[in-house]
């Protein structure tokens, strides 16, 4: 889940207010996003032909994190909603209430909307703003971690399990010790050691956590330190039954070629938030968003914690201010999932989409367009 700068992209994506609330009571998008041109082919406001379509265009799914399970991939997104709440640098208007999985058997099958998994009123410990979430199994139970505010405003995640990949999930009282920011994304290694990879700024609130506590004076941005490492993502072990930090977390390093950190300053390779691991070919590979610049990258490592070398940008920008993503590996093709606003033209309504990756003969990523032209 993203903040947005408000003096970029306002003008360039307009809508009708009118509209965003007809889709909240409706499920449908206004017929003047992603119009087509004569030949039928969805285009951007600026002319632009798409390169994927929404999987989903009964309800608005953001931030799509994507996994295999018995075959089949699930997609777990966090569930837009227009809030009626203006737009600002806090993502005040990104106001989610509930979580709602999507499956569907293959790539570019027929997807399925499954009920309801959970809502926030069923999360004990949480006031609002359910963002993007993640999911893992393990033993027979599926596990959703779920970023959203306590009651006093501060983000925590916390866990919820079912017996299903579609839920019903019962969240845990409490959200998991030492936890704060947003955007988990859990990873499971090859030996049955699964790691967190979590953390945000602006909205996420990483920044106030600098100094291991919560300082609601340090800004709403970033350190504003240009010439010093930039803010670093976060990773902890998971405690056997997946509920539980097994340590206390550290900082993912994102280092240049020469092994320096990479800079606050340096806003087309650092870090913002959207953490994603995978593993390919022995190699570790840290995805995350630019945020302000709007860019999908990674670094690779030798191992889960890092350190990982920046090695460049998977996806150059899309419609829109947000840019949030998942990959993965099914029946030997890899697959990236990620959102853009195709279908309301609005920064906080958006679509889930998914792409093939491929990568080079030496392990790098193919960067991809979002559009054809």
């Amino acid at each position: 889940m993203t903040v947005r700068r408000l003096t970029l992209f306002a003008t360039m994506f307009p809508v009708l207010l009118a509209g965003g609330l007809a889709i909240a009571q409706t499920g449908k998008a206004p017929p003047v996003a992603g119009k087509a041109n004569a030949g039928g082919e969805p285009r951007s406001p600026d002319g632009r032909r798409y390169l994927a379509q929404p999987l989903v265009t009964k309800i608005f799914a953001a931030d799509p994190s994507a996994h295999v399970f018995n075959g089949k991939i699930y997609v777990y997104p966090s569930h837009d909603i227009d809030s009626g709440i203006p737009d600002d640098d806090l993502g005040s208007q990104y106001a989610m209430r509930d979580y709602r999985v999507l499956s569907m058997d293959r790539p570019g099958g027929p997807v399925t909307i499954h009920p309801v998994g959970i809502d926030v009123g069923q999360i004990p410990w949480a006031s609002k703003q359910t963002w993007a979430p993640d999911a893992a199994y393990k033993n027979g139970t599926y596990y959703l971690y779920m970023p959203a505010r306590d009651k006093q405003g501060v983000f925590r995640i916390g866990v919820a399990t079912s017996k299903s990949p579609t839920g019903p999930f019962k969240a845990e009282p409490l959200p998991i010790r030492g936890s704060f920011s947003i955007d988990p994304a859990v990873f499971s290694d090859t030996d049955g050691e699964s790691y967190m990879y979590f953390g945000g700024i602006w909205g996420g609130q990483l920044q106030r956590w600098a100094n291991g506590r919560f300082d609601a004076n340090a800004g709403d941005t970033d350190l504003k330190q240009d010439d010093k490492p930039a803010l670093a993502p976060k990773v902890a072990r998971m405690s056997a039954d997946m509920k539980q930090f097994a340590e206390a977390p550290r900082d993912v390093q994102i280092v240049d070629e020469a092994g320096k950190p990479i800079l606050g300053g340096d806003h087309e390779r650092r870090f913002f938030e959207a953490s994603w691991l995978f593993k390919r070919s022995g190699k570790y590979y840290f995805t995350y968003s630019t945020g302000d610049t709007h860019f999908l990258a990674y670094a690779i490592g030798d191992n889960p914690y890092g350190p990982f070398r920046y090695t460049g940008h998977i996806m150059t920008p899309v419609q829109g201010w947000t840019t949030h993503h998942s990959i993965i590996e099914f029946k030997n093709r890899w697959w990236l999932f990620y959102h853009d606003t195709q279908l309301s033209n609005r920064n906080n309504l958006r679509s889930a989409k998914m792409t093939e990756m491929t990568f080079r003969p030496d392990g790098t990523i193919n960067p991809i367009d979002p559009f054809k032209d």
